[in-house]
């Protein structure tokens, strides 16, 4: 049996993936949350096989559960699911730890091939992000300056982004505030920013925040 949480802020969204997965055979729904701190306790406690995460959500991102996830070394799979499809967000989902991308328009049946697939430990990308980071490496560009931050500086780009001040920072992450200053001071420095309303502008602009986050910072 497949077990599987879902974390989403939109509770049409988790009852429609619960709606299609729980009538298929050999998966079970064995939770939901409805934002970031609630979705990793639930996997903390639940262990599922396979969690589907929103990667725009309340109080930790996609990529900070993700990535959160993998450094405690926990054994699920997460699949991202969200409305972004440029080629430089999966390719850092993918970095942070993620083993599938799915955008929410797909269909039915290819979130329940992507749910076993990576059940199974095998990487699930959607057909249209596939090629996009095909093309992407390929090009050998890189067309996303958040490529260059490390998966920790990402993670502070991103809390700074939300509207986090540097103490809550620092607690989130089990960092001094000092090492949380050096991380900001090396990623603006290489997103070519000087303060936390033009990184979430630039975080937006390249898919890593939705309008809400933003708004935080406004």
């Amino acid at each position: 049996m497949i077990e599987v949480v879902l974390v989403d802020d939109h509770e049409l969204v988790r009852t429609g993936f619960r709606m299609i997965l729980a009538g298929q055979p050999g998966i079970e729904i064995v939770g939901e949350a409805a934002d970031g701190e609630e979705g990793l306790a639930l996997i903390r406690r639940t262990k599922p096989d396979v969690a589907l995460v929103d990667v725009h959500m309340p109080r930790l991102t996609g990529i900070e559960l993700t990535d959160r996830v993998r450094r405690s070394k926990l054994a699920t799979r997460i699949v991202i699911l969200t409305v972004v499809n440029e080629a430089p967000f999966p390719k850092r989902l993918i970095e942070a730890g993620a083993s599938g991308y799915l955008t929410k328009g797909c269909a039915a049946e290819e979130l329940v091939r992507a749910v076993r697939q990576v059940a199974e430990g095998r990487r699930y990308l959607s057909p249209d992000v596939a090629e996009a980071l095909a093309l992407g490496v390929l090009d050998g560009n890189r067309v996303s300056p958040f490529d260059a931050l490390s998966a920790r500086e990402l993670d502070v780009a991103l809390m700074l982004a939300q509207g986090r001040d540097m103490q809550n920072i620092a607690s989130l992450l089990k960092l001094s505030a000092k090492t949380v200053a050096t991380y900001k001071y090396r990623l603006f420095e290489k997103l070519g920013v000087d303060n936390a309303v033009a990184l979430a502008d630039l975080a937006h602009m390249h898919g890593m925040l939705d309008n809400r986050a933003r708004a935080l910072t406004g």
